[in-house]
């Protein structure tokens, strides 16, 4: 304490001043230690009393945990289920399959429930034991560069760090993957062999199913190896019982209050009226466009940039981010639907489930109208699944027809071959079919249990938050094309986009939004050399890189090599951002623009010749200048492609194998030194 209270001397003072401060110091000293024990002991005294007065309390019962909601176990007693199928889904397949396999156990004397794992507590699956012929299923869903679906993202934490023992779980997997994609089915592969590692024992071997081929089929050929495994393992057998069976029953309102009616809100009714932050993917943010134009100056087709206003919102947004939008499918096949079914679409319904236990109590947000779920809420472009041709059958008046809606939906060859030519290649959707089948009528509310939820769609944002902390871009093409029947097919979301107007009230100028984070990341050194490939509307992401060099070299940093290798068709006719491009690279932050114009002469120019052309160079800045490589666009061709003129570059300068090389790439790519924003 006094050495607390030393002060420090000034060595100026005289020996006599010194003294006399000496003394009076000691003085004020002898006062201040004084205060502070008396304190010290009063606050010992008071506390330590209180401390004495607890009563010694006599020991409790340990008593039974309460029931957690989010125990499945509990809830699979309670409803008397033995099946669980868990889902790992993005875009809603995984969630469709996991409810036609959960229906499925019906049939063999089973009961089955489908399950988000985001609801319920996954280490429960030690105790599914429990319960007599019970097994887990899981649909896991893969998504970007290998990762977790959003909803299986804390079950895949637990898988990684569980050490439980799951000695007595039976459990199959079927993973959904696309094999254009770099790690193709890793969910799918992981839970299945994590499972194993803890104990599990598996009853069916993986399933991999392949969107970039026919996702479809895979499921159906696995399902259909799958349950004979159920029953010799479960001891049970099929009870011969295929009939249809609804999950939701139909309640029509005649006299309800309009405004207790959805309008296509997602998540809280009136959301969209009264809009409250944080915005997600079940509370969109209704932005406003300010800006939607045409970026190209000819050709067949139309690529766009549109501005959406985030004003007030609290959305942020980093470089690299993807904007999810929510669509609305084209209001004239709605109306061309109603016409056919003979309803009258806006009629106000329900759909409610008939399992009062289940935590999916409607298909779709209810009570609605049925234009409004045909228009927010269902799909109604894509080619329709196996399940709902196999359930509309039988309401097909015509033997010929409804023979051929149960082929196309059984497991034989001939029925395969049939649905993948005459429905899923000829890209008919459920409008085609009810016109190109005319005895076939379902009810409208089947029809809208059967189909499944419209997606928000992805893009890769094209603007910087650091320059444009308000508004986010989007770079995007509208789809559009010609079927095998003559039909013109538009994609939903682009041509919905396209025909958003700016600076016009009213809905026809707002989209419903939210941000959804990425890794595609800048690095964290600004003096960071980087790569940027991306054709076409691959670019998107980045203008919103370019953007931020600028902006970082205009607050002083130092930025490294800014290298951009672009590709388009034609140079008069699709060179997106053309004038934005010319101007970076005449402030200097793009150090350099390699554009390739595939259709601009004889032989096609893609980025990669590009890449040949300038190997060196490359090899110079990913090796010695440590650059970061980013590949953004289509995952099929230019991804792959781009990816195996790397390996020849390292392979040539670094002077290595084949082998050696690959290795040397898949170690950029784990370090984060080589990323990817691909789709296909």
């Amino acid at each position: 304490l006094t050495a607390m209270g030393e002060p420090s001397m000034d060595p100026s003072i005289s020996a006599a001043d010194s003294t006399a401060q000496q003394d009076s110091l000691f003085s004020m000293m002898d006062v201040f230690l004084i205060s502070l024990i008396t304190g010290l002991f009063t606050y010992w005294f008071f506390f330590r009393k209180k401390k004495e007065e607890v009563p010694d309390l006599p020991k409790m019962q340990p008593v039974a945990a309460p029931v957690r909601d989010s125990s499945f176990i509990e809830k699979m007693k309670k409803t008397g289920r033995n099946i669980v199928v868990f889902y790992g889904s993005q875009t809603g397949t995984a969630e469709e399959f996991a409810n036609r396999l959960s229906k499925d156990a019906h049939r063999y004397g089973l009961r089955g429930m489908a399950a988000d794992p985001e609801e319920y507590d996954l280490s429960d699956l030690s105790r599914l034991s429990e319960i007599d012929k019970s097994l887990a299923v899981f649909c896991m869903a893969t998504y970007g560069e290998g990762d977790p679906t959003d909803n299986a993202q804390d079950f895949y934490d637990w898988l990684q760090e569980a050490d439980a023992d799951l000695s007595g779980l039976r459990f199959a997997v079927f993973g959904l993957g696309n094999k254009t994609y770099e790690h193709f089915n890793a969910m799918g592969k992981y839970v299945d062999k994590r499972l194993e590692e803890l104990g599990a024992q598996r009853i069916f071997e993986l399933g991999l199913g392949d969107d970039d081929g026919n996702l479809e089929e895979d499921f159906i050929t696995w399902r259909e190896q799958f349950w004979p495994a159920v029953c010799e393992h479960l001891g049970v057998e099929a009870t011969g019982e295929e009939s249809s069976i609804r999950q939701y029953e139909l309640v029509v309102h005649t006299d309800v209050n309009m405004n207790k009616v959805y309008t296509g809100e997602m998540g809280r009714l009136k959301s969209y009226e009264n809009q409250k932050p944080p915005f997600d993917a079940k509370n969109p943010f209704l932005a406003q466009v300010t800006e939607n134009r045409k970026l190209n100056e000819g050709g067949e087709r139309h690529l766009m940039h549109l501005e959406l206003d985030i004003s007030n919102s609290k959305i942020r947004y980093e470089s690299g981010d993807h904007v999810a939008v929510y669509p609305a499918n084209d209001s004239s096949l709605v109306n061309q639907i109603g016409e056919i079914l003979g309803t009258d679409l806006d009629t106000v319904m329900s759909l409610n489930n008939l399992d009062e236990e289940s935590n999916k109590k409607h298909p779709f947000p209810c009570p609605t109208s049925y234009r409004t779920a045909l228009t927010y809420y269902l799909d109604i472009t894509n080619p329709p699944r196996t399940n709902v041709l196999y359930e509309l059958a039988q309401y097909a008046t015509d033997t010929g027809e409804q023979e051929r809606l149960r082929k196309m939906a059984s497991s034989a060859a001939e029925g395969k071959e049939l649905y993948l030519s005459w429905v899923v290649e000829a890209r008919r959707n459920i409008l085609a079919i009810l016109q190109d089948m005319p005895s076939l009528r379902p009810p409208i509310d089947h029809l809208c249990e059967l189909l499944p939820r419209l997606q928000a769609r992805y893009y890769s944002i094209a603007s910087s938050s650091k320059v444009h902390p308000n508004s986010i871009h989007i770079c995007a093409v509208a789809v559009e094309y010609e079927t095998k029947t003559g039909r013109l097919n538009k994609g939903v979301a682009t041509n919905w986009l396209k025909n958003k107007v700016p600076e016009q009230n009213g809905s026809s100028s707002l989209v419903p939004m939210y941000v959804r984070k990425s890794q595609f990341r800048l690095p964290f050194k600004p003096s960071t050399p980087v790569i940027m490939i991306g054709p076409g509307t691959g670019i998107a992401p980045f203008m919103g890189f370019i953007q931020e060099r600028a902006w970082l070299k205009q607050q002083g940093k130092e930025v490294g090599e800014t290298v951009l290798y672009y590709g388009c068709r034609r140079e008069h006719e699709d060179y997106l951002y053309r004038e934005e491009l010319a101007r970076f690279q005449k402030e200097g932050v793009l150090t350099q623009l390699n554009v390739a114009f595939s259709r601009d002469q004889a032989e096609k120019v893609y980025v990669q010749h590009l890449l040949k052309k300038n190997k060196e160079s490359i090899w110079k800045l990913v090796n010695e200048g440590m650059a970061h490589i980013y590949v953004c666009g289509d995952a099929r061709n230019m991804a792959r492609d781009v990816q195996n003129t790397f390996y020849e570059i390292v392979s040539e300068f670094g002077n290595m194998s084949q082998p050696q090389a690959v290795d040397y790439v898949k170690k950029l790519m784990t370090k984060g030194r080589y990323s990817l924003d691909v789709w296909s």
